[in-house]
Order: structure tokens, then sequence, then C-alpha cells
């Protein structure tokens, strides 16, 4: 009678899973597809300005191949580029200052904030430094890109009209992100296909939706409409900064738009796992509000929708329940079929898509990782500067 129930229990929970898949694949706004590029577009009667603010701390490693990207934009309109650095100690200001030299190209601006105050993030206390320099202009838009961006040189341009043309206040694309190494072969492309899962890229574009995001690496943002939300004062403690620059500017009334790049890449290496694990790790936490509640819930749904597939289907076969098995298989095949459009859009074997359960495994120890990091009172970093915690910039207010 107990084995009976417990097979029953696991038929149960392996038909909770396959649902689940079922929903996602369905009613999740198409998450998997890898379509959503660029909206059409066409060259506005009169190129708007546009000021490009990089923020940089410690990037001379990448800074050779992104900044000559950015100087060589082919814009008709008026452009120049604003990179702030931000207390480096690797010579990033100097080295931007040579390639600008060598280059040529758009005019280049090299200016450092100070030490940020209390209640803001290094990274959005260098953004403001550098849309407070670039506001001088007074530019119609701005770009901000991260320091190891790399740009094709028509991507001011498309970024610009897709905006012009649709009504956009931003045009956000997620920059193709390096996959050399074997682990940025099984974690990359899973982070990008677990955040369009979180956030649907075709939900984000439309018009009513509350779903809101966008990825810091290119953020293309009408000034004025940075001014309604008040970017970057009102999300100032964001550890998050791009979702929240989205939400914020969809919460003013903004329109919201962001897809797949084809032609803006990270020049950032990642060649171990600790690298991807502190990306990961650095703003999991956060994500989930610091709530243990969401933690456990997060943990437990990880665990159902990923784990409990090749989990069911192992059981199934060797206790003999053909439902569990059935289930189970269904379930894999399920995510490992939603799996491939991403896989390919990163020009990787396809054979890595029923891996899709080990690299969710590891997705949960990093989660788990960033609340523990959290508790011992590390928090989040960029570039080596800790974030303090939303409690205790509270508590100091």
């Amino acid at each position: 009678m107990g084995q009976t129930a417990r097979v029953s229990a696991i038929v149960w929970i392996a038909a909770l899973s396959l649902a689940a898949w079922l929903w996602l694949l369905l009613c999740q706004g198409f998450f998997w597809r890898t379509d959503v590029r660029l909206p059409a577009r066409t060259a506005p009667e009169r190129w708007p300005s546009v000021c490009v603010v990089v923020p940089a701390r410690d990037e001379a490693a990448v800074l050779p191949a992104s900044l000559p990207t950015l100087l060589a934009q082919d814009y008709p309109g008026r452009a120049e580029v604003f990179l702030v650095d931000d207390g480096s100690g690797d010579g990033t200001g100097e080295l931007a200052r040579a390639l600008a030299r060598r280059h040529g190209g758009l005019a280049l601006t090299v200016d450092s904030p100070g030490e940020p105050p209390a209640g803001w993030t290094g990274k959005l206390w260098a953004v403001r430094h550098g849309m407070a320099l670039a506001r001088a202009r007074e530019p119609e838009y701005l770009l901000l890109t991260d320091a190891d961006i790399a740009h094709a040189p028509d991507s001011l341009r498309e970024l610009v009209a897709a905006a012009h043309s649709g009504g956009f206040d931003v045009v956000s694309q997620m920059a193709r992100l390096r996959v050399e190494s074997v682990w940025e072969r099984l974690v990359v492309p899973a982070f990008v296909y677990f955040f369009a899962q979180l956030y649907p890229f075709r939900r984000i574009g439309r018009r009513g939706s509350r779903t809101a995001a966008a990825a810091g690496g290119c953020v293309l943002l009408r000034d004025d409409a940075a001014v309604r939300a008040r970017i970057p004062d009102a999300i100032r403690h964001a550890v998050i900064d791009d979702v929240a620059l989205a939400r914020a500017v969809k919460g003013a009334g903004g329109h919201v738009w962001l897809g797949l790049a084809d032609r803006v890449d990270s020049v950032r290496p990642y060649p171990r796992l600790h690298g991807l694990w502190r990306m990961v790790s650095r703003s999991a936490y956060a994500q989930l509000r610091h709530s243990p509640l969401l933690l456990a819930g997060t943990v437990l749904g990880l665990a159902l929708v990923y784990l409990v597939p090749p989990l069911a289907l192992s059981a199934g076969l060797a206790a003999g329940s053909a439902a569990t098995a059935v289930c189970g298989a269904l379930a894999w095949l399920v995510m490992a079929g939603t799996y491939l459009p991403m896989l390919r859009y990163y020009r990787q074997p396809l054979w890595l898509a029923p891996l899709l359960p080990c690299t969710a495994f590891l997705y949960l120890l990093m989660t788990v990782d960033s609340a523990v990091q959290h508790y011992r009172g590390r928090g989040a970093a960029w570039k080596g500067r800790t974030y303090a915690r939303p409690d205790a910039v509270a508590d100091e207010g």
C-alpha cells in the first residue's frame, strides 16, 4: 500500500511538471522563440542628436575591442561618446583617450564622477554623471551601453530608426554574449533563455502590457522620457538597473521594446565557472526582492520544472510506472525543444538541449548562494565595489 502511494505521488508530481511545461510552451508569450529582433523601421527625415554614455570601471582589458566600435558609428546625425571612468585602477581612462586618438571617429569625453554617495549603486552613479555631462549637449536620445559591448557600424543608426518608427521611448537589445569556453557554452544561452522566460520579449513591446525589462548593455533612451521617469535618480538603489529603468519608463507612460541583437556583442570572456557564477549570483536574490518566501518558491519551482522531468523518467523506468516515465519524458522533450531556438541563435550544438536540467541546477545553486551572500552582508557588487544592502541604506536614512 505504501509503495503504491509513493508511486502515485511521483506520477502526480511528474504530471504537474508536464502541465507546467505545456503552460510555458503555449501561454508565456512564446518566450522560447528568438525572432524578436529590431522592428520594422524607416529613416527619419531629420536624424536626432544622440549622446552615448559608457560607465567603465577597470575595463582596460575589453576597451580595445569595444570602444573603437562606438567611435566608428556611421550615424547621419550629431553624436558623441561620454565614457565615465569610475575610479579605475588599471588606466581605463587613459587607454580610452589613447584609443580615441588612434582611431578617431566620434568625439570622446572621458571624466570621473568621484565616489558614489550613500544610497547609490556604483554603476548608476557613473551613469548619472555621464547623463549630466551629455545633457549639456541637449541630446534627444541617450545610448546607455556597457564598456564590454561591441557595436556594428550601423548599430546606433538602426536603434534610432527603430525608436523613431515605432514611437518607442526605450529600444534595448540583448547583446550576444561570448560562447567560447566550455562553461560559456553551458551557461550563457541558458541565461538568456531564463531571462526571456521571466520577461517574454513580445509582452514587453506590447502597449498596455505590465511586463517591462531592458538589457543594460544596449539601451537607447529618449531623453524626455528619462526626465519624466526621473532616470536614474528614481532607481538609484537598483542592483538590476536595466529592468528597473524599463519599469520606471513604462510606469511613467513610456513605450518599451526589447529584443535579441544581431550585431551587438559582448566581448567579455568568462573562461571559468567562477566568473559566470558571480554574474548570476550578484543579482539573483535582488530579483527575488530579498524575500525568503520567494526564494523558497523559486527553488521549488526550478526543481519542479527542470529537475523533475529527468528524475521522473528515471524513477518511472526503475519502478515500472509507465505513466511516470511518459510524463517525465514528455516534459523533458518540451523543455529541450523550447531550448533549441536559443542554441541555434548562439550557434551551439543542439545536443546541449537535453543538458538544460544540469544547467538549471547550477542556476538553482547560484540563486541560493546569492541569498547566502546577502545575509552574510556582502550584497551585490559592481567591478569590485560592494553595494549597500537595501535595508542597511534604509537604516542609515
